[in-house]
């Protein structure tokens, strides 16, 4: 065996303050070699072996000594550790090509990484990520059903199997259907996706697939219903179209009528329609209580409503406060908020209560058309620093005022940095338009809270980036 796949163990990156580990001298630049004297293979071996409340633990130091630590704690306490590789073994990617796929969808040129198509069963667990089972074997699922690791996440996009190896342009995908009776019998909690896709897998077929997935409740908790985002790129690609009102309408009866049924047997709503839909159809969203505690947050579903009512919930007790007269005279303001198409609406909505309430608050919302992409993408999260620069530079050149501040909402960026999707950083949007820009977070108080400038909290990464608590936030 060469010396590349000899099991070298696992480097820890960082070890947690006040952690186990740092109490058992466990340092940055040590490796785990064993658990009770098991090699591990990856992050779920990892969190399946630490669970115990008494642990051996090898670890070897840099200088080659090796430790063997009895640990006793309580059950399921990890030991306060990050390691270099997150998975603890190398990333698996995606073997379909499906014809909804939006990384298919990007213009060349772009970094690498936004090209790597990921399907791995480990990130569902690590990140959220929607998994396909296609790159799962039997022994993959059995592990998870032994471990009981959940919520496992699964792209289903049809429960008819033919359609699904045309859809994931993978002979294998419709046989891995059955693992969905296996974690099904396991006792394994999953959450279900379908993107649908126009004259693909709608109307019948997604009656079916509803039909189908709703025999796994109560351990699938849910299901989300999303459109494919279509690009301009999309040449050589199968042909699909975007659905209208008409259609968006039919989507979310057919979903409201199995809701009903779901609720009454499981105490769960389960299929749920993604806001896009209600916003596609102009029907307002639903109440708080049909999103079943906004288990599909992640996946834009219940993002506007959770959004409103946190608003509007925050708004009525500022203003019901002590604090209010004074705040309505004092607070004096100019700046601009850049969203997408998809929440233009209800963020405009929020500007004008807050400036009718504070009548020296002045807000701009730009409503950023997506021209790198093309028009059809309607999210935050695929705005460009280029086409934000574009568009406002425009409206400053026609004389507008936008004031000194610009706030995005921090999906714009690059997770953790300060780089937009085009490469484009914070800093070459400020100099180019000469405005601070500040990267929000989502929440409907915490919009309110930076739009007043009040005592929200604010952490510098350098001199000229700052994040704000605050709006506005959804996925692709």
């Amino acid at each position: 065996m060469s010396k590349k796949n000899e099991y070298q163990g696992h480097l820890i990156r960082e070890v947690y303050p006040d952690s186990i580990a740092e109490a058992m001298e466990i340092e940055p630049g040590d490796v785990l070699l064993r658990i009770n004297n098991q090699k591990i293979e990856d992050v779920f071996d990892y969190r399946y072996m630490i669970k115990d409340e008494y642990v051996e633990v090898l670890i070897r130091k840099p200088d080659g000594e090796e430790w063997l630590l009895e640990i006793e704690k309580e059950y399921d306490d990890d030991l306060g550790v990050e390691f270099e590789n997150g998975l603890m073994s190398d990333y698996r990617s995606c073997s379909n090509k499906c014809i909804f796929c939006f990384i298919d969808q990007m213009p060349p040129g772009m970094r690498e990484t936004l090209y790597f198509k990921d399907d791995d069963s480990r990130l569902s667990f690590l990140q959220g990520n929607y998994i396909t089972l296609t790159n799962m074997k039997q022994k993959d699922v059995d592990r998870i059903i032994e471990m009981q690791l959940a919520p496992i996440n699964i792209s289903v996009q049809t429960t008819n199997p033919e359609l699904r190896c045309k859809m994931l342009h993978n002979r294998f995908a419709g046989e891995k259907l059955k693992f969905l009776d296996d974690l099904y019998a396991g006792h394994v909690e999953m959450n279900g996706q379908i993107v649908l896709c126009k004259g693909v897998n709608d109307k019948d077929e997604l009656k079916r697939s509803i039909e189908d997935l709703m025999k796994y409740l109560p351990f699938m908790r849910s299901v989300s219903v999303v459109p494919a985002g279509l690009s301009k790129y999309r040449e050589g690609l199968y042909p699909l179209e975007l659905f209208d009102k008409e259609e968006a309408e039919e989507v979310i009866d057919l979903i409201e009528s199995y809701q009903k049924k779901a609720y009454d047997e499981f105490g769960l709503h389960f299929i749920h329609a993604s806001d896009e839909w209600y916003i596609l159809a102009e029907r307002d969203f639903p109440e708080e209580g049909r999103y079943d505690g906004y288990i599909q947050l992640e996946n834009g579903v219940g993002m506007m409503r959770l959004l409103r009512d946190e608003f509007y919930h925050a708004f009525k007790e500022l203003q019901e406060s002590e604090e209010y007269p004074k705040l309505k005279e004092g607070i004096a303001r100019t700046f601009t908020i850049a969203t997408a198409k998809l929440a233009y609406p209800t963020i405009q909505e929020f500007a004008d209560r807050i400036t009718e309430a504070f009548p020296k608050v002045k807000i701009t919302v730009a409503c950023i058309r997506n021209d790198f992409f093309g028009e059809t993408i309607t999210v935050s999260g695929l705005i460009t620093g280029q086409d934000l620069v574009a568009q406002l530079k425009e409206r400053k050149e026609a004389g507008e005022d936008l004031g000194d501040t610009l706030q995005i909402p921090i999906n714009m960026l690059r997770s953790g940095e300060e780089v937009f999707l085009d490469d484009l950083t914070v800093q070459d949007v400020e100099e180019a338009l000469g405005m601070t820009v500040k990267a929000v977070e989502s929440g409907g108080k915490d919009f309110l809270d930076a739009a007043l400038n009040l005592d929200y909290h604010t952490e510098r990464n350098n001199e000229n980036f700052v994040y704000i608590k605050a709006y506005d936030r959804e996925d692709e």
